[in-house]
């Protein structure tokens, strides 16, 4: 995200603003990359001799409670976010908390957290819900919540329609949006945020709901079921929801706005990342236009519109880039290093020559001389040249992380 950052640290961040630093991080697979940035990032700032905080990395993994299950189910990766959670269930028994707050790893938002937990104290609730407000278009793609007059959750439709849909209008102004955007936003969305106390999430996951697995589709609703008291607190800020290739683009490329949304300069809660003390990015006789370079870069003689450009990137001489996401590389490569490599025909970044458009360009990638990756016949989703290192996805080109696209390729 936003050239020097990577997704995780979103949430990180968040916590650390809002005075909370004892996090875990529960992952799924292939996290060693995510593994190693965290524990470099975060744990000599907020976990010392005298600081007692964390961020933790807590794995998929078997456990002594899966011995009574199928075989295939004892073999498997957590099976949803509650699922992840139930497996470090005695790991967060000997916090002694009295509240858990859940957060998603993949949103895009700032948020104090602590008036989300305040009004989860002051209403007495089991659990407390985020939301945000939603019109009528957007809220058929979302899970969506219905409140009373006190705004406890008393109805839940995970992405309703029609006759369904106006079901779950409710009045906005109950969290405290004003009247005018209330009648603009009439239905609420869950977050996918949650403050629990600790109690009650014990008794959900090892007793009532041993085998539900997600919080947001199978916990939640059912602990409201109970009789439990869930509550909404409404989120009135940027979010966005980075579950597909169009989403990650779109928030990655709305940064190099003039006025983002979101925006990576806010001094009163920035958001952290690891230091990775790379030299200052050179732009050599070239023309940047609404774009956001990352350190350590190389640029030369080339044209770079509305495009994100990722840590160590190199662009070569003649290149035309635009509307474009460029994720970086892991370390630099000059043509001494690649010519000792029997399967490198060129450093890792942009050949000399080359035009991309409308592109994500995953890390490692080297793109020869004199390529044409533009989506020429506006294709909206081509997977048959995942073997040559590239796929479409919403019109989108994706080349793939440590891919060779030959001299003159045209995409």
């Amino acid at each position: 995200m936003g050239a020097n950052y990577r997704l995780i640290d979103i949430p990180v961040s968040n916590c650390i603003n809002s005075d909370i630093n004892k996090i875990y991080c529960l992952t799924q697979f292939n996290s060693a990359s995510l593994n190693r940035h965290l524990a470099q990032a975060y744990n000599a700032s907020i976990g010392s001799y005298t600081k007692t905080g964390f961020v933790e990395v807590l794995a998929a993994q078997q456990s002594a409670q899966d011995k009574d299950q199928t075989e295939e189910k004892k073999l498997s990766w957590f099976q949803g976010t509650a699922d992840a959670v139930r497996k470090y269930q005695w790991i967060f028994n000997s916090s002694g908390c009295d509240e858990y707050l859940i957060l998603s790893g993949d949103h895009l938002y700032r948020m104090d957290y602590r008036p989300f937990i305040m009004k989860h104290r002051e209403v007495g609730a089991d659990i407390t819900v985020s939301a945000v407000p939603m019109d009528e278009e957007r809220a058929e793609a979302f899970g969506l919540m219905k409140i009373d007059d006190t705004g406890r959750i008393t109805d839940f439709a995970e992405k309703p329609t029609g006759d369904a849909l106006k079901a779950m209008r409710c009045d906005t102004t109950i969290l405290g949006l004003d009247a005018n955007k209330a009648k603009e936003m009439p239905y609420i969305a869950s977050m996918g945020i949650y403050v629990f106390s600790a109690k009650v999430m014990e008794d959900l996951l090892m007793i009532h709901c041993k085998e539900q697995n997600d919080f947001g589709g199978e916990i939640i609703p059912y602990a409201k079921d109970m009789g439990m008291h869930v509550q909404a607190f409404l989120y009135d800020g940027y979010w966005e929801d980075i579950g597909t290739i169009k989403a990650f683009y779109n928030a990655n490329l709305q940064c190099n706005k003039e006025n983002p949304q979101f925006s990576f300069y806010e001094a009163k809660a920035p958001i952290y990342t690891s230091s990775r003390f790379l030299p200052p990015t050179k732009i050599l006789d070239s023309a940047i236009t609404q774009s956001t370079i990352g350190d350590g870069c190389f640029i030369e003689k080339s044209s770079v519109m509305n495009t994100m450009v990722g840590l160590r990137s190199h662009i070569s001489e003649g290149c035309v880039i635009e509307d474009t996401l460029m994720l970086g590389a892991d370390f630099y490569e000059n043509k001494e290093v690649c010519a000792s490599k029997d399967d490198c025909f060129m450093p890792l970044g942009v050949g000399p020559g080359t035009t991309i458009k409308k592109a994500i360009i995953d890390k490692n990638a080297r793109i020869g001389a004199n390529c044409s990756i533009t989506n020429k016949d506006n294709v909206e989703e081509d997977f048959e040249h995942i073997d040559d290192g590239w796929v479409i996805k919403d019109y989108i080109v994706v080349i793939e992380k440590d891919c060779m696209i030959p001299d003159g390729t045209v995409i």
